[in-house]
């Protein structure tokens, strides 16, 4: 009995703590002239993560949307959301640890920072914006294969 309570002890565990609004930011600074334009904008994301341990086994995990909508040369709306989580993930190797704060935690805040980012669109008078999903275990893995690329030495044989 006592070694199938060692075996559930080393189990890995995940739990979300809070799920929260860290930061957010929308601007329109060329309106109203922007609405009287012809509306064929060029709508560019861009995505940035950081990881802040807070104590044994928790983190903190913020995912950082940017939206910049165009209309040619100009600006018709600059939104950034910061949305952040704490969770508790414990008993996970190095590498599992990695992938869970880098692309899972990520890919739970996502679809928060996603609502946050098409509300905010909508009450700045603008159509509706709704991000596409995000595959944030492909730009995980990317990620690891660029810095394992990197520590490659120029030359080396693999």
């Amino acid at each position: 009995m006592t070694e199938a309570v060692n075996n559930t002890a080393a189990q890995p565990e995940f739990q979300i703590q809070r799920i929260y609004v860290k930061d957010v930011s929308f601007e329109a600074p060329n309106t109203p002239v922007v609405f009287q334009k012809e509306w064929q904008p060029e709508v560019k994301l861009d995505m940035d993560t950081q990881t802040q341990v807070l104590g044994q086994d928790v983190y903190e995990v913020a995912l950082t949307l940017t939206v910049t909508c165009k209309l040619g040369e100009e600006t018709a709306f600059l939104c950034e959301v910061k949305q952040a989580g704490i969770f508790t993930a414990s008993n996970l190797d190095a590498q599992s640890l990695a992938h869970c704060l880098g692309a899972f935690c990520p890919n739970i805040l996502f679809p928060y920072a996603r609502e946050t980012i098409a509300s905010l669109v909508s009450r700045g008078s603008f159509p509706q914006l709704n991000l596409a999903p995000v595959n944030f275990d492909a730009l995980f893995a990317s990620h690891i294969a660029q810095l394992e690329a990197e520590q490659t030495p120029v030359g080396a044989v693999q």
